[in-house]
């Protein structure tokens, strides 16, 4: 009996088609470019700045118009994917910022104006932000329904771990395309690479009971696992449910229930660690470890690559152990915790001279960011149904707050302490109250369910 049902189980899984993982590989490369497009500026910056002839303080106003906008946008964005659903917002979400990335190489028309630059400038990169508000949780979302539990760890360790792959891959071309042909061209490529993608995902992405090429041995392995199949099903309770009933009761239910809000706050340091290594830490190598503006650039990618692969290992590590038999709680919360305890090395930098050292040190740390980076994976697997999309934008809106506070704390500790040795303090300590967060506030994670009548 138990020989027949094992065969039986083995040709089913033989004829099951494999669309997820496709679908998988699409949030991959359109993460990708959802950062390679938020790294435009910071490649552009120098000869932008220069030709306008603006100083830092300005730059920095620009840079900071896309966290702002990226956070206050993070709710909106997560109603109208309950609303509207995945597909549809997301293919809108990835052409509107590819429009408005395109557009801000027509600023090269306008230099003249300096004043009128600045000011279009900034709002561009502000609607960029807004526009690219919905798309981490959409990818939350996407996972959740495509994905069962044992595997959801990996698909969303894959596709959080494009922001690393991002700098490593466009970093340097779009360094080459500024250098060839001038900053606004950087613009001009990569929002037309976005728009063409836009149309792409519309032909390719669908719901996993809409898609036409996966069969019903995938769909229904999906389902018992835990997939969310019918999330964005017309006519489903999570795509009517959340618009006629009051979208504060919700959030007043997320905020006050201890697992999530634990998650949330785990999440913002876990990000604190995310924004300093986009940020601070090319700077550091150049000021503290007094490496030249182009070595600091090649160098800043090793992390980035050891973060690619400890992300990837995060969500690998994670699913092994759920089908070992390992319950949830244990399997997500075990890479989270010995990651972020990894990323605390960082401060041994500040007792070390050689660069080299110095280096590896940092790459081990955000190897560790990588492996615990494992934050949409439990989003997934706690978020209620009926608004994952609302639960993922505040999970968001509490991580990306850490990319406006960690650059400004960071530059005071800088500023009054006359080094870095504080701020890599800083960075430290947010990792583990990420630790604690998860071991001691957490708690067990599972599914939170909504209270219908609030």
């Amino acid at each position: 009996m138990n020989t027949a049902t094992a065969s039986l189980a083995h040709a089913g899984s033989a004829n099951r088609t494999r669309k997820r993982f496709a679908i998988l590989a699409m949030l991959f490369v359109v993460t990708t470019i959802n950062y390679a497009d938020r790294a435009t500026l910071s490649i552009a910056g120098p000869a932008l700045s220069k030709e306008l002839g603006i100083d830092a303080v300005t730059m920095g106003y620009i840079f900071s118009a896309f966290g702002w906008s990226y956070v206050i946008a993070q709710l909106p964005g997560g109603w109208l994917l309950d609303r509207f659903g995945s597909k549809l917002v997301y293919a809108c979400s990835i052409c509107i910022w590819s429009v408005f990335t395109l557009l801000q190489g027509g600023i090269s028309f306008i230099t003249a104006n300096v004043g009128l630059a600045v000011v279009t400038l900034f709002a561009l990169r502000f609607l960029v932000g807004a526009a690219e508000a919905p798309s981490f949780p959409a990818n939350g979302r996407i996972v959740a329904s495509w994905f069962p539990a044992n595997e959801r760890g990996t698909a969303s360790a894959i596709f959080n771990s494009a922001q690393y792959f991002a700098t490593v891959l466009f970093a340097p071309l779009m360094g080459w395309i500024t250098h060839s042909y001038g900053w606004p061209a950087v613009f001009v490529v990569m929002g037309l690479l976005g728009i063409v993608l836009s149309l792409v995902w519309m032909k390719t992405v669908h719901t996993p009971k809409s898609h036409p090429g996966v069969n019903a041995a995938e769909l229904d392995y999906i389902a018992a696992g835990g997939a969310l199949v019918n999330m964005d099903q017309p006519g489903t309770q999570s795509r009517s449910f959340a618009p006629n009933t009051p979208k504060l009761g919700y959030i007043k239910q997320l905020l006050g229930n201890r697992m999530l809000m634990g998650v949330y706050i785990g999440q913002y340091c876990i990000t604190t660690l995310t924004y300093f290594f986009l940020t601070w830490f090319p700077v550091y190598l150049v000021k503290e470890r007094g490496m030249s503006i182009l070595n600091a650039g090649f160098v800043a990618a090793l992390p980035a690559i050891c973060g690619f692969a400890g992300g990837v290992l995060g969500g690998l590590v994670s699913d092994a152990l759920l089908r070992q038999g390992k319950s949830l709680t244990l399997a997500r919360k075990t890479p989270i915790v010995i990651g972020m305890l990894l990323s605390t090395s960082m401060i041994l930098c500040n007792y070390v001279d050689s660069a080299a050292v110095v280096v590896a040190i940092m790459s081990l740390a955000f190897f560790g960011k990588g492996l615990g980076a494992l934050g949409w994976a439990v989003v997934s697997d706690t978020s209620p149904k009926e608004i994952s999309g609302l639960s993922g934008a505040l999970f968001n809106t509490f991580g990306n707050t850490a990319g406006i506070t960690t650059p400004i704390v960071i530059g005071y500790l800088i500023k009054g302490t006359g080094s870095f040795n504080a701020a890599l303090v800083f960075v430290a300590a947010n990792a583990l109250v990420a630790v604690c967060c998860y071991l001691f506030v957490v708690g067990e994670i599972r599914r939170f369910e909504l209270r219908k009548s609030a």
